[in-house]
């Protein structure tokens, strides 16, 4: 299925700008605020709070305070659990960003109730300087077994299409750009560019530079039966590119966006995206602006099957 009701958040302890992201986030800003921790767990609460208003289960994590891990709050970025019982660990980019991959989560989600049938540890790939960030880096159509990947350090092409033949997934390949001081440079994760959910998508093709490539993505999305949302490269700056539809215990399905990106899209925009399903929207300010992420980034969604 494209959504689960399940989704696991981790609880920052150091939340900060990490300089071995910036490199090629150009999404993150130092705010040189002292209070940066302090405010990043508010919105952190918040959000938690939120979504379990509306029924979504949210399984929380406390960070530690060793290692240092700036960014563990983004954990779709290390780690995604599937509906087989497959969890799956992923290459991370920055060396300090490997350190928060731990397996004692898996012990608190079988504790939870939930079936861990096997474990596929990808992360030996960072020794040859390869990378595939997870969720950040794929978006995947699970009901039809599309997975849309945007080249950058952070997604290595060969293992990209290697992983799609092992998991079987059609690949879909391109490049999405940014403007950061006057050039064009590639956006670091997908995921901030491109939304699936299950009838729609949310997408900013002019992110897409080559024209070609901008079709065939246009083509592959209306082809899977999806309604096609675009935003523009200024939405996407404000994160509009970045969010997760999910659904509650009683099937109702929401939007997961944050303040900024909502505040971004014109009434029309809202209006289509709210024909399919209502908008849930947190403000992470702080959190956008240090860390370079935003709601889905927060999110690493819980497929795994129930023992």
């Amino acid at each position: 299925m494209q959504t689960t009701d399940t989704v696991l958040m981790i609880r920052p302890v150091a939340f900060g700008f990490n300089e071995q992201t910036a490199e090629n986030n150009f999404f993150q800003v130092n705010s040189e605020d002292g209070n940066v921790q302090q405010k990043a767990l508010r919105e952190f609460d918040l959000y938690v709070e939120e979504l379990r208003r509306h029924d979504i289960e949210v399984i929380v994590i406390e960070d530690t305070p060793e290692p240092h891990t700036p960014d563990s709050v983004f954990p779709n970025n290390w780690v995604s659990f599937g509906e087989d019982g497959t969890v799956i660990l992923y290459p991370m980019f920055a060396p300090n960003r490997r350190a928060e991959r731990r397996r004692d989560i898996l012990d608190v989600l079988k504790k939870k109730g939930f079936d861990v049938k096997s474990v596929i540890d990808l992360s030996h790939y960072e020794e040859t300087g390869r990378y595939l960030e997870g969720t950040g880096s794929i978006i995947f159509d699970h009901e039809l077994r599309i997975a849309y990947g945007a080249l950058s350090q952070r997604l290595d092409e060969e293992l990209f299409l290697r992983f799609c033949n092992e998991f079987h997934y059609e690949p879909v390949v391109f490049h999405s750009y940014q403007i950061f001081e006057g050039q064009r440079v590639p956006v670091y994760h997908t995921n901030v560019m491109m939304c699936i959910a299950d009838a729609y998508a949310v997408v900013c093709l002019q992110s897409i530079d080559d024209p070609a490539e901008r079709e065939f993505v246009r083509q592959k999305l209306l082809s899977s039966g999806k309604e096609i949302i675009e935003i523009t490269e200024i939405q996407m700056h404000h994160f509009a590119g970045n969010m997760l539809q999910l659904h509650n215990k009683d099937g109702e399905r929401f939007l997961v966006m944050s303040r900024s990106a909502r505040e971004s899209l014109s009434q029309e925009q809202i209006s289509r995206i709210e024909m399919f399903n209502r908008i849930i929207s947190v403000g992470l300010e702080t959190i956008e602006q240090n860390g370079g992420g935003s709601a889905r980034c927060m999110l690493a969604e819980v497929f795994l099957p129930e023992q």
